[in-house]
């Protein structure tokens, strides 16, 4: 088969291997889409620990079962279209035996310690049919929008931290695929006030135009903190996801939520960036809360799919690029000078 191989930092070739071999309790499947993520990226560019050279990465996956393994239980069959979460619980340790698999110990993951998306076959190995996010889609779902159940799940997952309810207001800031994806559950689950902030004025007309929000702050020429505190009218918002990598906004962030109300870092910070500094009073006071969100579970990761096939959700207005196995490099590139929203590659 044909598969992008990552052999090092900025190094990624398209090889031709060996199809992987189903052994018991393992299912084959063709890849028919991959999402390109940020994580992908930060991979690419600077590595990360739980990937060891040579590597297939790629975690936002939808394909079709061709091969089962001996002892596959008779739910899974040949011909069945899945879409295929991040996250793998081990299933042994107390976080995945609560129902916490996202923080699970050992960190299993997708295009990370088990090969990912970025070829023409993937190999769902026996943890990962055992425990991981495996969710049969319909065979009419388009396949590049099933990838995007991937990120949708980490966007539950990130409203399930701040006990989202009926009428609460939120600010997002960052207007990417997961500033719109967070803005539309946002209005599925019933916010009174969605508000989006970016410094980049393409990606927040695109969010503007896709997402619908109440209100829009483009803070490359407005203050963020005095324009969120004018529109809630000095009150604050209820909830605030900051859904870009900046401890600036981190930091404002914590100025802006409102009493009682929750700022969740959905975007974690590279390892290189300076710590924040916040003003404690100002959580103290406010007896307000700060949560971080990371990954999904197998549950929140169904959740995302049944969202998306009872098209309470619309992703589709996201996908603006596809490319290629062969044009794989190209759509790194893409996805690396935030050309576009979601980049899909199509093995």
């Amino acid at each position: 088969m044909q598969a992008a191989i990552l052999t090092g930092t900025n190094k990624l070739e398209l090889k031709k291997i060996d199809k992987p071999k189903v052994q018991p309790g393992s299912i084959l499947i063709k890849i028919l889409s991959c999402g390109v993520c940020g994580s992908d990226i930060r991979i690419f560019k600077s590595g990360n620990n739980r990937v060891k050279y040579p590597a297939i990465i790629g975690h936002e996956i939808a394909g079709e079962i061709v091969e089962i393994g001996k002892g596959v239980h008779a739910f899974w069959q040949i011909g069945d279209k899945v879409a295929i979460g991040a996250d793998v619980p081990c299933g042994s340790c107390n976080w995945c035996q609560n129902g916490i698999a996202n923080c699970c110990d050992k960190n299993y993951a997708m295009g990370y310690q088990f090969s990912g998306g970025y070829a023409e076959y993937c190999l769902l190995e026996p943890m990962v049919v055992k425990y991981g996010p495996i969710t049969k889609i319909s065979s009419d779902l388009d396949p590049d929008i099933a990838t995007m159940s991937e990120p949708l799940a980490c966007s539950i997952n990130a409203f399930e931290r701040v006990y989202f309810s009926l009428g609460k207001s939120v600010l997002i800031i960052g207007s990417g695929p997961i500033g719109i994806m967070l803005a539309l559950l946002a209005k599925t689950i019933g916010a009174s006030l969605i508000t989006i902030a970016d410094i980049d004025k393409e990606r927040l007309a695109s969010a503007g135009t896709i997402a619908e929000p109440d209100q829009i702050i483009n803070s490359s020429n407005e203050d963020l903190v005095k324009s969120g505190l004018k529109i809630t009218k000095n009150q604050g918002f209820d909830a605030i996801f900051t859904a870009c990598q900046s401890p600036e906004i981190q930091e404002q962030a914590m100025q802006l939520v409102a009493k009682r109300g929750f700022v969740n870092l959905f975007a974690g910070l590279p390892k290189t960036t300076r710590a924040i500094s916040i003003s404690s009073n100002n959580i103290h006071y406010k007896e307000a809360y700060i949560t971080g969100s990371h990954g999904s579970t197998p549950r929140q990761h169904k959740t995302a799919v049944e969202l998306i096939e009872s098209k309470r959700i619309n992703l589709a207005p996201l996908i603006t690029h596809k490319f290629s196995l062969k044009e794989i490099n190209k759509a790194f590139e893409t996805a690396s000078k935030k050309i576009g929203l979601r980049i899909i590659v199509k093995p």
